[in-house]
């Protein structure tokens, strides 16, 4: 089960996201159905990533989208487009070690930036799962990394 706390400032979507797949003992949420304006619905699989925050040290759980990679996952720090990388990722280049909750199964994992050829790969597949990440990349000048979560253990 999640032992952290949800991330400061999170979007109200995230955050309503994050309470429903917690407050159902990890049962409901794995699964997200959004509808995004002017598309038809999409459902994409999520998991809570726990990482430890650079400053604070405290443990801090981020519900993001996901994709397989090999036997373990792959997020991407797409952060919306924004110019800067989200919170989570400057936390895992900071401890790369963290919790990854998929569902109900719970796993920790090395988390390391996918590179070259690995990286288009996995993005290549990540804008099957979420195609809006091609539009958030538009808009921003850093490369969007994709983040691999190996499973340790």
């Amino acid at each position: 089960m999640i032992d952290a706390k949800l991330a400061p400032n999170l979007p109200g979507w995230m955050l309503d996201h994050a309470n429903r797949y917690i407050s159902s003992g990890v049962t409901d949420g794995h699964m997200y159905t959004i509808t995004l304006p002017d598309q038809t619905s999409l459902t994409v699989p999520s998991l809570l990533l726990t990482t430890t925050g650079r400053v604070s040290g405290e443990k801090y759980v981020f519900p993001l989208f996901y994709g397989k990679a090999g036997s373990g996952y792959f997020v991407v720090a797409s952060k919306g487009g924004a110019p800067r990388h989200p919170r989570w990722f400057l936390n895992i280049l900071a401890d790369p070690q963290v919790g990854v909750q998929v569902g109900t199964a719970s796993v920790q994992a090395q988390a390391r930036i996918a590179e070259a050829e690995e990286r288009a790969l996995l993005w290549a597949d990540a804008l099957e799962f979420w195609p809006p990440y091609a539009e958030y990349q538009a808009k921003t000048e850093r490369e969007i990394p994709v983040v691999v979560l190996d499973i340790v253990g």
